[in-house]
């Protein structure tokens, strides 16, 4: 049975979030894995250049991309999506913030899903974009699923990072988290991370607040109850790679935690 991966990205959620957010069963759904919650994003930690480094594994010097702007790149690197798709593995995003739709060039995914979220509909945007994922693996399962939630770092800016508004999205995004989750396939590794955190209404500062990620790997390949000791975003590109057997761009400076002895399993 090949190996396939589901990577789950919530916008803006903070590790000291889950438990006051989703609470003790949220906690322990990244501690039955290998996990991290001091793992590091990049700076500056703003949305699209975090998204740029996940997904090409190479700080926003290399890619260039400094704010939610996005421009060619000047030396272009190939993404994971591309790598992917040389590989002859699909791909699928369903995702409700347009400008992830630069994660990779077009005509490389074989399934997206897209809605505009606002403020008014963030959690049931969130909830229908998690449905559309789930259908995605249901009637395809492709070899990649990017699942991209947005609704916390909605309300981290209008409210407040830590405010009550902003620890129930982090809710809704455990909720949804259990929905795509609940009778997913065995070849599927489950990856939930974030992009950046945030302070009072913002983030983009390399303060604690901003720069820490949480990060958990669950499937057969993974210990379980391992935590790691370092880890940075750049570093999930190239775990991805390894886990669908691709080999990793030869410019991507992130590493596979999989290649690290103390954390393959026997």
């Amino acid at each position: 049975m090949a190996n396939k991966v589901l990577l789950i990205l919530v916008d803006g959620m903070r590790p000291d979030s889950i438990s006051l957010g989703g609470g003790k069963e949220f906690e322990a759904f990244f501690k039955s894995g290998t996990y991290s919650f001091q793992a590091k994003t990049v700076f500056p930690s703003v949305t699209l250049p975090c998204h740029m480094s996940l997904f090409h594994s190479v700080d926003p010097g290399r890619h260039g991309i400094t704010t939610n702007t996005y421009i060619p790149q000047v030396r272009p690197i190939n993404g994971l999506i591309e790598v992917l798709t040389a590989a002859k593995k699909t791909t699928a995003f369903a995702y409700n913030w347009e400008q992830l739709r630069d994660l990779n060039r077009p005509g490389n995914l074989e399934y997206s899903w897209f809605e505009q979220q606002h403020l008014e509909t963030a959690l049931s945007v969130d909830q229908r974009t998690t449905a559309a994922a789930v259908k995605m693996i249901q009637e395809h399962a492709p070899d990649f699923v990017f699942l991209y939630l947005g609704g916390a770092d909605l309300w981290g800016h209008q409210c407040g990072w830590m405010s009550r508004e902003y620890l129930d999205s982090v809710k809704n995004a455990w909720e949804c988290i259990q929905q795509i989750c609940t009778n997913l396939p065995e070849a599927y590794t489950v990856i939930v991370t974030a992009d950046h955190g945030g302070h009072d209404r913002n983030h983009g500062d390399i303060i604690p607040e901003d720069m820490t990620i949480p990060v958990v790997f669950k499937g057969a390949l993974f210990p379980k109850g391992k935590e790691l000791e370092h880890f940075d975003i750049r570093d999930i590109a190239p775990t991805i790679v390894d886990i669908l057997g691709v080999e990793p761009d030869p410019e991507w400076e992130g590493q596979s935690i999989l290649t690290q002895e103390k954390v393959r399993p026997a």
